[in-house]
């Protein structure tokens, strides 16, 4: 008999190198959060913590002038991470990431339209369907030629 399968909230819980990686992973959002309440404005649009090992803090950017405009507030990040949240931490690393903009970067949404020949099949279905099924169909051939 097959065993079902396991949730996975008890996977990240039970011991091995997952809740390890799952640990780290809500640290690392955690502190990603926080530096980006302490440095406000626009700089902080544009970095993220990447890592946080043996004492050192990478947090990435998309360009030179956005790290050097971070490294110039390095000394009060570091007092403050120190201060509030991270006791353990000797130095802030940055490092420069252009792909970061990439990903940072939001899709933007396109509003689709139906051509004025779709509106037409949609509506010619519409008269053969009946339900709420061809109410609906009716609504959408309205809608779609409205708006050419």
């Amino acid at each position: 008999m097959k065993k079902p399968p396991q949730d996975l909230s008890q996977l990240l819980h039970l011991s091995g190198t997952l809740p390890d990686i799952a640990e780290k992973a809500e640290l690392l959002l955690y502190l990603d959060q926080h530096v980006k309440q302490i440095i406000a404005g626009p700089v902080a649009e544009q970095l993220k913590v990447a890592n946080f090992r043996q004492g050192v803090l990478v947090v990435e950017t998309t360009s030179a002038a956005w790290a050097a405009r971070i490294n110039f507030q390095k000394p009060k990040l570091l007092a403050q991470l120190q201060a509030e949240t991270l006791p353990i931490l000797t130095a802030i690393e940055v490092k420069v990431n252009p792909r970061l903009a990439l990903y940072d970067a939001k899709p933007k949404q396109a509003h689709k339209q139906l051509s004025p020949a779709a509106a037409e099949h949609i509506a010619a279905l519409a008269e053969n369907v009946s339900g709420t099924l061809g109410e609906k169909l009716k609504r959408l051939a309205t809608l779609a030629s409205r708006n050419k």
